[in-house]
């Protein structure tokens, strides 16, 4: 059972002001409760034990949002990356000491999926495990391609990569502290044949503009954790 996750929610989120300008993007209501706290209790009921959440704007309103986490029968940290995010890389890199040494489940705090955590592989051959949907309409090329159960650094037909997955912390193996993205990396990876990965078939949703979150939010969308 893997028992420790890591939730990104330092990003600006750009995109969705002027409603960032106030609220951190991961604590926007959806379906009547900040987007994060969706993650919170799928990961609590998939057996997670301890969260770490990466902050930088507007750090203060999570733990004013969400405690120590004992809400949700979990243990939160919290991983200040300071004024300035550091992104996916840097901020997992900063992370890692809080995360231990065995493979922990990393999810983006700005999306929305009824992807069931608990079906994730618990002890992966490879460096990293990453879920993958169909594409979206504002991503309609993709990221990766997926075949025979791993992923490929390719063309084609490739599959939006869902910011869900299982990394080991060996994937950062050799990284200075810094502001950097993992995709690079996962990439490489992948053509070292250490990235397998599952495609989703269910919900899923990038709530990377007002409009999406308003898509997502409205009335006749039943939002459900079962």
């Amino acid at each position: 059972m893997i028992e420790r996750a890591l939730i990104f929610a330092a990003g600006r989120g750009e995109r969705m002001r002027p409603l960032t300008d106030a609220t951190p993007k991961p604590l926007l209501d959806v379906g009547g409760k900040p987007l994060i706290v969706w993650h919170l209790e799928k990961l609590s009921a998939a057996g997670v034990r301890e969260v770490v959440i990466n902050t930088s704007h507007l750090a203060e309103q999570f733990l004013v949002a969400l405690g120590d986490g004992s809400n949700w029968s979990l243990r939160i940290h919290y991983s200040y990356e300071g004024p300035q995010a550091l992104e996916t890389g840097g901020g997992m890199l900063k992370a890692l000491p809080l995360l231990g040494a065995a493979p922990f489940i990393a999810v983006n705090g700005d999306i929305w999926t009824d992807f069931d955590f608990s079906t994730l592989p618990q002890n992966s051959p490879g460096l990293a495990h990453l879920v993958v949907v169909d594409n979206p309409a504002h991503h309609p090329y993709g990221d990766f391609v997926l075949r025979d159960g791993m992923l490929h650094d390719e063309v084609q037909p490739r599959l939006t990569f869902a910011g869900i997955g299982v990394y080991r912390p060996e994937l950062l193996s050799g990284r200075a502290p810094g502001k950097f993205s993992t995709i690079p990396i996962l990439r490489a990876a992948m053509r070292a044949g250490q990235v397998s990965g599952e495609h989703h078939r269910g919900t899923w949703s990038d709530i990377g503009t007002p409009q999406r979150l308003a898509e997502l939010d409205r009335p006749t969308l039943r939002l459900t954790t079962e």
